[in-house]
């Protein structure tokens, strides 16, 4: 048998091949603007090929959305684990954040993407609000030890510090020379250094 005719509805492509490639047309066009016959061609398989690793266009979109909240809430995570004061923790959560932007940069620029137009979006958002409630809690707690500035509200602190992270998807490139930890220290520097009273 032919190996064109051996691949056929069988791609040579895993289901994390396909979904990267699906995540950049996803970017470009827009959930919503993406079929699954754009998504065949941009990857390079028949529709029914995508089917055979995902039932649905909205199944791809939760796979991707996965990934980048899987990562943030385990950096949440590993900052509830921590003991010392809110504030280190806080930076430590804006830290990990960054790091997991810069690992999973296409995920999270299509999370920060999303608006709540299906089930699997409204999943999504329910899943981000609870870790902006986390870093409030953290913003109001570094607040209490007088060790932020009380004269903002803590969940609008929160929202702009991570909003600052959440940034970086603008302008950051998978090729760019820039280290986690260098866009990490960039970015608490800026925040805290106007924030934090000494």
């Amino acid at each position: 048998m032919p190996a064109a005719r051996r691949r056929r509805g069988r791609p040579g492509l895993d289901v994390t091949a396909v979904l990267e490639r699906s995540v950049e047309l996803f970017i470009e066009r827009g959930f919503d603007g993406t079929s699954m016959e754009d998504l065949a061609q941009h990857v390079g398989i028949t529709k029914s090929a995508i089917y055979h690793h995902v039932p649905s266009k909205d199944a791809l979109l939760g796979l991707a959305l996965d990934r980048a909240l899987s990562g943030l809430e385990d950096a949440a995570a590993d900052t509830r684990a921590m003991d010392g004061p809110a504030l280190d923790r806080l930076e430590s959560l804006m830290r990990r954040s960054v790091d997991v932007l810069v690992e999973r940069l296409p995920y999270v620029t299509l999370l920060l993407r999303v608006h709540g137009n299906s089930a699997v979006e409204r999943d999504a958002l329910t899943r981000r609000r609870r870790l902006d409630r986390f870093a409030a809690g953290l913003v109001k707690d570094a607040v209490a030890a007088g060790d932020l500035r009380p004269d903002v509200e803590p969940a609008l602190t929160a929202r702009l510090l991570f909003g600052m992270v959440n940034s970086l998807v603008e302008w950051l490139r998978p090729a760019s020379t820039h280290t986690a930890d260098e866009l990490a220290d960039a970015v608490t520097a800026a925040a805290f250094d106007g924030l934090r009273i000494t």
